[in-house]
């Protein structure tokens, strides 16, 4: 399925006669598109069936919630119920056998690119031996900008029009706190020493690969078992509840029962196909959940929750309360700051990956990121993979002549003068999560005292204020799966609330299939160790900075998005143990969400 992208949607619309200037409006339509599955001529298709059947809806916010309500949430449940209904359909139409025979010659030519190919012959023609680099390629590498050249990597890349030819660079989308008369350079005192380090223990953090593909599914149960079991006594003690009843023994009154949300298929969840799976204390049974008698809820697989219903016949429990997770405690320093010694203000940036349009593999937008890194020297520099985009045109083709670790280590030896810190996930990478991080062992003394590799996920410390990052795009992955009736919500403020209350960087389970999950590292490596100041988490989907339950939540959008330019985020931060009214106040005292 090729990517959808803002542009390809806006394109549909000008097919159509339309024309939208809303940027609102087109993320909300890419969003729907991510969470649907569908391509741009596929929505704009539905949209135009929609409209003409409401007498020619003009298209808003609030008509896209409508269609997406009428058409979108409908459609997907038709889909799912086709699936369970003829699971041995071995229809195929032409485009899916189109498809498979595009799989087949892609197939062929990783087979033949492990061959010897034949004299004269034109296929595979982008190998190293056929394509030496020249001594000119050798001298452009002295110079860092020219280092991260397309030639000295890809014979066929070529820099991208759209990209060069973008409007709007600089433009400010999205503010938070006190951002008027905001400086956003780092400290003038940048040699004084920054206190960065991970809040873990040595033997708490992943530090060093491991093997994977060894999970056994007991192994797997066991750890659900102890996430149910944990977090089901913290939600037991916080609403003082006496005990939980087993889930399958008929009950005449009310009872309350502890355990994790799933499907009752392979599909996506929705209102009737809600089970809750208790662990062995309760019996380790599942049964059916009727929602309807619930005012307000949200639910995604996973979910580890207390209910409180009526289940007469064993079978089904009709739920008429449900208790969410709570959150962990903020950080609290052991040693109290003193009222004359409140630092300055820390300057962090945050730009996430891919770091090349998809039409070129130029690092173009990485370069434009250094050179404003330059310009505005901030105290801490947050870049998240990919560097190397696994899902690139020209990476899926093969179209290099050098292996993927090789050009991620000219992406380093580029920026290693401009910025601080990284998180991987990158196709070179461990193909895992959590991810260990990256080993660079090529790195000078000065370069190494400068540069901190950490794991995927995890919990920093800087300067007395903790920073929760993941690279995994979680919010795009629970937006596909989460259901919920809840007036006046958001749905990123609630996937966000409940990463903070299941207190796990990737509460959804099961996972998506893209994200090859080892659950025993997850269990030791992936929870929340108490709920961050400032959680960063890059998606796909719209930029944000939102305070919720305390916490500052970053998306900082990816830095291209397609062909064109992206946004990349900044922060302005304050370690502060006073408090107003009897409740903390952030360290977060403005953030900006800008395009490069």
């Amino acid at each position: 399925m090729a990517s959808v992208t803002a542009e390809s949607i806006k394109m549909e619309m000008e097919m159509f006669g339309m024309d939208c200037q809303d940027e609102s409006i087109l993320d909300k339509m890419l969003e729907q598109c991510l969470c649907n599955r569908l391509q741009a001529d596929e929505l704009m298709a539905e949209w135009v069936a929609f409209s003409t059947t409401k007498n020619s809806l003009k298209l808003s916010m609030d008509t896209l919630e409508q269609f997406e309500h009428e058409v979108l949430t409908k459609k997907s449940k038709s889909k799912h119920s086709i699936k369970r209904e003829d699971p041995l359909n071995r229809t195929r139409d032409i485009h899916s056998l189109q498809d498979l025979i595009k799989a087949e010659e892609e197939e062929e030519n990783l087979l033949d690119s492990y061959s010897t190919p034949a004299k004269g012959s034109q296929k595979r023609a982008l190998t190293t031996p056929e394509h030496p680099h020249s001594k000119r390629s050798a001298a452009l590498l002295a110079s860092p900008g020219l280092l991260l050249s397309p030639a000295s990597f890809s014979p066929s890349a070529t820099p991208s029009q759209k990209y060069s030819q973008r409007g709007a660079k600089g433009e400010v989308v999205v503010t938070f706190g006190a951002v008027q008369g905001t400086r956003w350079a780092g400290r003038k005192s940048p040699g004084s020493g920054l206190q960065l380090e991970l809040l873990e223990s040595p033997e708490d953090t992943l530090h060093c690969s491991y093997k994977y593909m060894f999970q056994r599914l007991r192994d797997v149960r066991n750890v659900l078992t102890e996430k149910i079991e944990e977090l089901g006594e913290s939600l037991r003690s916080n609403f003082n509840i006496e005990e939980f009843s087993p889930v399958s023994l008929p009950a005449q009154d009310s009872i309350t029962v502890l355990g994790q949300v799933c499907c009752d298929s392979n599909g996506k969840l929705n209102a009737q196909s809600v089970l809750l799976e208790v662990g062995p204390e309760q019996g380790g049974q599942q049964v059916s959940v009727d929602l309807s008698e619930l005012r307000e809820y949200s639910l995604f697989p996973g979910q580890v929750v207390v209910m409180e219903g009526m289940n007469t016949t064993g079978r089904r429990l009709v739920a008429s309360k449900l208790y969410e997770g709570v959150p962990l405690p903020f950080y609290s320093p052991e040693v109290k700051q003193e009222m004359d010694e409140v630092p300055e203000p820390l300057s962090v940036l945050v730009a996430c990956g891919p770091y090349t349009p998809s039409d070129s593999l130029t690092f173009d937008p990485l370069l434009d990121l250094i050179s404003i890194i330059v310009r505005d020297r901030p105290d801490v520099c947050l870049l998240l993979g990919p560097f190397v985009d696994s899902k690139h045109e020209q990476i899926e083709k093969a179209q290099v002549t050098e292996t993927f670790e090789a050009i991620f280590m000219r992406c380093i030896e580029t920026i290693v003068e401009g910025t601080k810190r990284f998180v991987p996930q990158d196709i070179h990478h461990h193909f895992i999560y959590p991810q260990p991080p990256f080993t660079l062992p090529d790195l000078s003394k000065d370069q190494a005292q400068r540069v901190t590799l950490v794991p995927d996920p995890c919990t920093l410390l800087i300067e007395g204020v903790t920073f929760g990052l993941t690279s995994t795009d979680i919010l795009f992955h629970m937006s596909a799966e989460e259901i919920s009736c809840a007036p006046g919500s958001d749905r990123f403020s609630r996937i966000l609330k409940h990463m903070l209350t299941q207190r796990s960087y990737y509460p959804l389970y099961p996972p998506v299939e893209e994200v090859n999950m080892d659950y025993e590292k997850l269990q030791s490596y992936g929870q929340m160790p108490l709920t961050p100041d400032v959680l960063i988490v890059p998606s796909e989907l719209r930029y944000f900075i939102k305070d919720v339950i305390g916490c500052v939540c970053v998306n900082p959008g990816r830095l291209t998005k397609g062909q064109v330019g992206g946004t990349y985020g900044r922060l302005l931060i304050q370690r502060s143990t006073s408090l107003e009214d009897g409740k903390r106040v952030s360290p977060c005292l403005a953030g900006q969400v800008v395009k490069i």
